[in-house]
C-alpha cells in the first residue's frame, strides 16, 4: 500500500480566533478564500494554503498552554525591510535584529497568540 495525498496545508488554532484571523488579513493583505466566522478560515498562499480554527470547546484547553513551539510559518519575501515595515505598522514589530542565515538574511517575529513568523530574503544571485 502506498500513502498518497492530494494537498497540503498548515493550519494554527486559536481560542481568540478572530483577532489572529483580522491579524492575518493585513499582514498577508488578502481576504480569506474560506470564512466561517469563530470556526474556520483560510489563505492562499503561494505554494501552501494557510487554515486558521478555533478549537471545540472540549479541545480548548489543548491549545490555550503558551509554549515555545517547534513549527514556524516561513515566509520567503523579496524585500526583508519592507516586511519588517508592514509587520511593524501592523503593531508587531520583530523583536530581534536581522541574522545571516547560510540561505540568506532572516528575522524571526510573532503573530498576536504567539506563533512564529520566521521572514527569510534569499541572497541576491549576481551570475
Amino acid at each position: 500500500m502506498v500513502f498518497q495525498y492530494t494537498n497540503a496545508f498548515v493550519t494554527i488554532a486559536s481560542v481568540n480566533c478572530e483577532n489572529l484571523v483580522n491579524f492575518y488579513t493585513k499582514f498577508l493583505e488578502q481576504k480569506p478564500v474560506i470564512l466561517i466566522p469563530n470556526v474556520y478560515t483560510e489563505f492562499n498562499l503561494l505554494g501552501m494554503r494557510l487554515g486558521i480554527f478555533k478549537p471545540k470547546n472540549t479541545n480548548e484547553s489543548e491549545f490555550e498552554a503558551v509554549t515555545k513551539s517547534k513549527m514556524s510559518l516561513c515566509l520567503e519575501v523579496s524585500n526583508l525591510e519592507d516586511a519588517i515595515a508592514h509587520l511593524t505598522a501592523l503593531g508587531y514589530p520583530p523583536p530581534g535584529d536581522i541574522s545571516i542565515a547560510s540561505h540568506g538574511r532572516e528575522i524571526y517575529a510573532y503573530d498576536p497568540d504567539g506563533n512564529r513568523i520566521i521572514l527569510h530574503q534569499a541572497p541576491v544571485n549576481d551570475n
